[in-house]
């Protein structure tokens, strides 16, 4: 991705371009007659292939899915989290669910804070979860909070030692940090002053737009940007004390007015990327240790208690930019990265390299357009998801490579390691979170755009357990179901 002078200028290389779908239906304008009937027939033939593949898959949803609810979005969401447990009833537990509205300027961009009801596992009946109107919004997810947000939320990331903190990214230099019961609910009307966040991490030199995590131990945050830096922050003395506190620092350039906030400098800035870094990830047992990949095609491995040059630069991890990274809680030893190339790779760091390139354990390839988000299973150590801008989210086994699994006379179409498929978006899936309090289930969210309906869609899903459970088990279950229902039958007359 080519730098350009202006730190605010330069547009993203993912979600919705800036401009609203007029501007974007004006880019498409074409002033022969005969390329607009070309036009017009391409975007024909790409909608009804959309259409074949969806129609096919909620077919079959009652048969995939233990549970499904499809929750349609009027502006898109760039990122979507599951955000703390509130309550739990005998069917259902609620739960804060963190996501965006992405706008065309007519209102302002929003950070939403809601309550999802999630179904328990086997409570929904299989022939009500496909029943659903694409374009509605669901029943389970209600908006609890607005926060006006000063500019285009690209990434949401939440505090695992404080559940009332999230972190977002936006297009400017800084990192917002938001005490979301302490901010007052706001309505999104054009011309509404932003809401001010409670803390203003400074640092960067350019904008950091996607890149950005929280450490599972301890609270620091982690960001990534333009400027190829990888930048650390502590905010332990701040998180009790958010609300309140003022500060005049102001970044050069910046969006975000930071008179009224609280702002800190960097714990370390960490220089080794010769382009954009993408994204971001705390090694799960460390504080200190982190990887970070980006649009030079390298991952690179960091610990801050021996300075700020890398540990390991692991070159061309792919054959394009990197777009995303994931460190296992299960085993420090594996890390994800998914790429522009397709592809998803997995990664031991105690053999990073070989002939001086990136050597993974395992490349897995199945989807048909860039990776956007690769996450670890927090169930199962051997299980991972991949979310890409085929509109596809692929559930991963690395257990499964190289076994041979019984799929009937299609089983030569199917990628090593992957055993499931969700195919419920139209567009490009542009992030997706694992239920770390509800094992499968998974959140979801596509950017519409190209579509015809615009917007987003948000999908809470959890796949049937006899996908992913032992096979003698699963066998087992279905030989005792066969048996009830036989025992159910109508009987001889003696």
């Amino acid at each position: 991705m080519e730098e350009a002078s202006s730190p605010l200028s330069q547009p993203k290389k993912r979600g919705r371009p800036k401009g609203s779908k007029k501007v974007a239906a004006e880019d498409r304008e074409i002033s022969s007659p005969k390329m607009r009937d070309r036009v017009t027939a391409a975007g024909n033939k790409k909608a009804a292939v959309v259409d074949d593949k969806y129609n096919n898959w909620k077919f079959v949803v009652p048969i995939l899915y233990d549970w499904l609810a499809n929750h349609n979005l009027v502006w898109p969401s760039l990122s979507c989290r599951w955000g703390p447990l509130l309550e739990q009833s005998k069917n259902k537990s609620r739960q804060r669910l963190y996501l965006s509205e992405q706008t065309d300027g007519s209102v302002p961009n929003t950070l939403v804070i809601a309550t999802c009801d999630v179904v328990k596992p086997k409570v929904a009946a299989a022939e009500h979860i496909s029943q659903f109107n694409e374009e509605t919004r669901s029943p389970f997810v209600k908006k609890y909070k607005t926060i006006i947000h000063p500019g285009e939320v690209n990434r949401i990331r939440e505090l695992p030692q404080n559940k009332n903190i999230v972190a977002t990214h936006t297009d400017c230099p800084e990192v917002l940090i938001w005490d979301i019961e302490a901010q007052p609910n706001r309505h999104a009307l054009l011309g509404a002053a932003v809401s001010h966040a409670d803390l203003v991490l400074t640092g960067h030199a350019d904008n950091a737009e996607f890149a950005l995590s929280m450490c599972p131990t301890e609270p620091y945050v982690l960001s990534g940007g333009k400027d190829k830096l990888v930048v650390l922050w502590s905010i332990h003395d701040h998180i009790s004390t958010l609300v309140g506190e003022s500060n005049t620092t102001n970044s050069s350039g910046s969006i975000v007015k930071t008179s009224d906030n609280a702002s800190i400098g960097p714990r370390g800035i960490f220089e080794g990327h010769t382009d954009t870094v993408e994204d971001v990830q705390f090694c799960p047992t460390s504080t200190q240790e982190f990887c970070s990949v980006g649009d030079d095609s390298c991952l690179i491995l960091w610990d801050a208690r021996v300075g700020t040059n890398p540990i390991t630069k692991v070159e061309k991890a792919h054959n394009a930019d990197v777009h995303c990274v994931d460190w296992s809680p299960h085993d420090a030893n594996y890390i994800l990265t998914g790429s522009a190339d397709h592809s998803v790779c997995m990664f031991d760091r105690r053999n990073l390299v070989s002939d001086g390139v990136g050597s993974p354990v395992h490349k897995f390839e199945e989807h048909k357009a860039p990776v956007l988000c690769v996450q670890w299973c927090p169930d199962k150590p051997s299980v991972f998801g991949s979310s890409a801008e085929d509109g596809c989210v692929n559930i991963w086994d690395y257990e499964q490579v190289g076994q041979k699994i019984e799929r009937g006379t299609r089983s030569a179409n199917y990628a090593q390691g992957l055993f499931f498929k969700h195919c419920g978006h139209r567009d490009k899936v542009v992030d997706f979170h694992w239920n770390a309090y509800d094992p499968w289930t998974v959140v979801s969210v596509s950017d519409d755009v190209e579509c015809s309906s615009g917007g987003g869609t948000l999908q809470i899903w959890r796949m049937s357990d006899l996908i992913y459970r032992p096979r003698d088990e699963v066998l087992s279950e279905l030989e005792a179901f066969k048996a009830h229902v036989a025992s159910c039958g109508p009987r001889a007359s003696s």
